[in-house]
């Protein structure tokens, strides 16, 4: 099974730490932007017609923003283009600052099953300061209209003023209303952003606090009954992502719409991250590919240890020697010395442990060449 991505790159204004790639200046393009989304997914649906795909993804960007109506033709069209499961996921991201009970009436018609929600946090200044386009109460009319429907909540630590207080309201807002799946991530303030002059300034949390702030919301989710089940990604039992699932077991993904990304048959390709030149591309019949390298061996290898250490899973040793014709235990005796004990093996599987997932990063940095 695979997973089809496709991204929707406009906004009502850019938050402040926002490194995506997305236009809240160009929202006027979004029919001639659409109109070569599905001409791309043309032409790349009858090159992979052979391939059977499991889950579609609508991220941004913020997908909500543009009409209903060409998320209806955009899941028509992948029904149309590719082979796609007939109990596919489909999930929308929105921000509850564009959507209205319309909107997702159309969603649910066309197909979508689950939602992502962009909260970040049930605090309103905090959101004011990150430049999110909502406030909490448009969060909880948004939530309302989900109740009863598989939906997510992103919720974001290590703010600027952020206590643990702040983040246990927004996990029990968040969970209050009805969320089967909570993604918890620490803002990293990228270079370029706004927020990243916070940073500079030390008006951030440290990694410490950072740290700490993770530990309290991992107890905080677990109590609530939302199992970890990759670093940042917690879910009610039988309610995880499938189309993230697929991105950390290695699985393939078809990347749709500006600076979307790919990994098929081996290789793995990005589209341009220019609107206007994605325009050009598309119109000439030429696939908008900006970058593409070959994963030889090795770097499969690698790949497969990066991803399969972000989640509580863990690696299939067993798997893994099949897969690479290897002796994992043999081969990377030295890496595994090293962080034996941050690691542990249950039932032929290496996992980190789970006091030391949140730093993953560093233990897996061990297993590269």
């Amino acid at each position: 099974m695979a997973g089809i991505y496709v991204h929707i790159p406009f906004c009502k204004s850019k938050c402040r730490y926002c490194d995506f790639t997305s236009f809240p200046d160009k929202i006027g393009f979004a029919e001639s932007y659409m109109t070569c989304v599905y001409r791309e997914m043309k032409m790349r649906g009858a090159e992979l017609k052979d391939k059977k795909f499991d889950t579609l993804y609508i991220g941004g960007g913020t997908p909500s923003v543009i009409d209903e109506s060409y998320i209806a033709m955009l899941i028509a069209a992948a029904k149309k283009y590719f082979v796609l499961s007939a109990d596919a996921e489909i999930t929308i991201e929105m921000n509850p600052g564009t959507v209205s009970r319309k909107k997702i009436e159309t969603y649910l018609k066309n197909g979508v099953n689950r939602f992502s929600v962009g909260l970040q946090t049930a605090i309103d200044s905090q959101l004011e300061d990150l430049g999110r386009y909502h406030t909490l109460n448009q969060f909880v009319t948004c939530a309302g209209m989900l109740r009863g429907e598989n939906f997510n909540v992103d919720v974001m630590i290590g703010l600027k003023g952020q206590t643990l207080d702040d983040i246990s309201k927004t996990i029990d807002v968040a969970s209050s209303f009805g969320a089967s799946h909570i993604s918890m991530y620490a803002l990293t303030p990228e270079d370029g952003t706004p927020i990243y002059s916070d940073y500079l300034n030390g008006e951030l949390p440290d990694g410490d606090e950072v740290a700490e702030m993770y530990s309290f919301g991992v107890k905080k989710l677990k109590e609530l009954g939302f199992e970890r089940y990759e670093v940042s990604n917690f879910a009610k039992s039988g309610r995880q992502s499938r189309h993230n699932l697929n991105y950390w077991r290695r699985g393939e993904y078809i990347g749709i719409g500006v600076s979307a990304s790919s990994f098929i048959n081996g290789v793995r390709f990005t589209n341009t991250f220019n609107l206007d030149e994605y325009f050009k591309c598309i119109l000439t019949n030429r696939f908008p590919v900006i970058d593409s390298a070959e994963i030889d061996l090795q770097g499969a290898k690698e790949e497969t240890i990066m991803l399969s250490l972000r989640t509580c899973e863990g690696l299939d040793i067993d798997k893994f020697n099949g897969q690479f014709n290897a002796d994992f235990l043999s081969d990377y005796s030295a890496p595994l010395k090293k962080n034996e004990s941050f690691l542990e093996i249950i039932s032929g599987r290496l996992r980190v442990k789970d006091e030391y997932l949140f730093v993953q990063n560093t233990i897996i940095c061990d297993f590269f060449s």
